[in-house]
């Protein structure tokens, strides 16, 4: 086996080795290290790294696992931890350069959870400015492009986050999601990204109070994106919003045979690029012969959920930064200020008129999951835009149509309405220009499983990523 096969394995699959003696955390770390060192100048998907301490660590997990000692669910793992949550004594930049010397008073309980469990943190991974863009560049660490072609975005805000994965430089990795920020960057980049429903994994203050955001996992195949799932799931005393009791997901669920499956292709107004279609219809293809009915339905939605979607994100965190505006405007990124400037607009009524659109949604929605088992429809509506898109100055065309350039052209916005449904994207192909395309899998409110169910079946039948060098980024 190389170094490369190393960095490209399954989490799951180097837990197994390392629990056989067949392969030392050690050696596992130093090849992702090293894979990291060769990639970064093309990729550029890390912000700090702890790669010393991370060795260390790797030295302490080894010696675990050869005396038989009691290890973790992520033991020995190098996971790349998104850069906006905290670790107590290191350093957090939420990708700006109004908090470039801030470093972590206390540990938030994600991360808590994912060292608890073994995971190594060797390095933060990037994201745009206070996470506020669906792609991921920012004026304190540059540029971060997509492994597959590093001329676009891995998506955002959890670029970074999906471009290690593919890059080969962790082994599992957080997200976190407002907009589509988990399964925006998973689709980009021919990954697994689960939007677990609202509650469901703890988050930080005040935004664990905004139905709106999520964090989850991203993770090369299906049972690695469980496996994090499953330790960063659960009830936390310092968040409110979790849910008792934690739902430990299963790594092995029956056929989908004779299962319904709903299918959208626009969700009532979104333009999809003509890769993205001819990838969700092979997709469905696949669904089917996997003995499922899919047939396609009409939601009812039109052109209001993306208006109201923005709408809400411009209230609560376009406002969040707006207070930053008067200090440090000059400091902040285009898309940044532009954000906190909507906020300072925003109304209360535009607040209540969001919510009435999202309750106007689950009217279709709530009814069409009780005839069908899961909801199919693309995740990106473009495969994915330039690597350093400005949506205050650049524009989308889809199909000789202009999209709104921030969140027009991703189709993930809708379900952070429906924020009580399980949404997981898994890989549907790969565009002309090589970008990875996804599907989203949308479950019925809190059933989890059922959506892990069916990403399970599909990436049976249709083969994991990222298992030789033809299904994986030619870096």
């Amino acid at each position: 086996m190389t170094d490369l096969d190393l960095c490209y394995m399954p989490a799951s699959e180097a837990l197994r080795q390392f629990k056989a003696k067949t392969l030392s955390p050690v050696e596992l770390m130093q090849a992702t290290i090293d894979r990291a060192e060769a990639t970064k100048a093309t990729i550029n998907c890390f912000t700090f790294t702890h790669f010393d301490e991370a060795m260390d660590l790797a030295r302490k997990a080894e010696a675990k696992y050869v005396r038989g000692a009691r290890t973790g669910a992520l033991e020995g793992l190098p996971i790349g931890i998104k850069d906006e949550s905290y670790i107590k004594g290191k350093p957090t930049s939420h990708g700006s350069l109004l908090t470039k010397d801030a470093v972590g008073e206390h540990t938030s309980t994600m991360n808590e959870r994912v060292i608890k469990a073994g995971g190594i943190v060797h390095a933060r991974t990037a994201t745009p400015e206070f996470s506020c863009a669906g792609v991921t560049w920012s004026r304190r660490w540059g540029v971060t492009r997509n492994p597959w072609n590093p001329d676009f975005t891995p998506g955002g805000s959890s670029g970074g986050a999906a471009a290690t994965l593919a890059a080969g430089t962790s082994a599992i990795a957080t997200g976190s999601d407002i907009a589509g920020s988990i399964r925006i960057p998973a689709s980009a980049c021919g990954l697994v990204g689960f939007k677990p429903p609202y509650g469901r994994n703890p988050d930080e203050p005040p935004f664990n109070l905004d139905f709106y955001c999520h964090t989850g996992p991203l993770a090369r195949n299906v049972r690695d994106a469980i496996l994090l799932q499953n330790v960063m799931a659960g009830p936390s005393p310092l968040d409110i919003a979790t849910l008792r009791p934690k739902l430990r997901l299963p790594l092995d669920y029956k056929p989908i045979k004779g299962w319904k499956i709903g299918f959208s292709m626009d969700l009532g107004s979104f333009e999809v690029d003509a890769d993205v279609r001819r990838n969700t219809l092979a997709a469905c293809d696949v669904f089917r012969s996997l003995g499922a009915t899919v047939e396609e339905v009409d939601l009812g939605w039109g052109d209001e959920v993306l208006r109201a979607g923005i709408a809400y994100l411009e209230h609560l965190f376009g406002a969040s930064l707006a207070q930053l505006l008067e200090v440090h405007g000059e400091d902040m990124t285009s898309y940044a200020r532009q954000f906190a400037e909507d906020g300072q607009r925003s109304k209360a009524t535009d607040y209540v008129g969001t919510l009435e659109v999202a309750a106007r949604m689950y009217q279709t929605l709530g009814p069409l999951l009780e005839k069908y088992d899961v909801l199919i429809c693309p995740t990106n509506a473009l495969p994915a835009v330039p690597a350093a898109f400005d949506h205050t100055r650049d524009s989308v065309e889809i199909n000789g149509k202009q999209v709104n350039p921030s969140l027009g052209w991703v189709m993930t916005t809708p379900f952070n309405m429906m924020s009580r449904c399980p949404v997981l994207s898994m890989p549907s192909g790969r565009a002309a220009n090589g970008v990875p395309t996804g599907i989203q899998i949308v479950g019925r409110t809190y059933c989890d499983a059922d959506v892990f169910r069916a990403a399970l079946a599909y990436e049976t039948a249709q083969g994991q990523w990222y298992g030789n060098a033809g299904t994986r980024p030619s870096l």
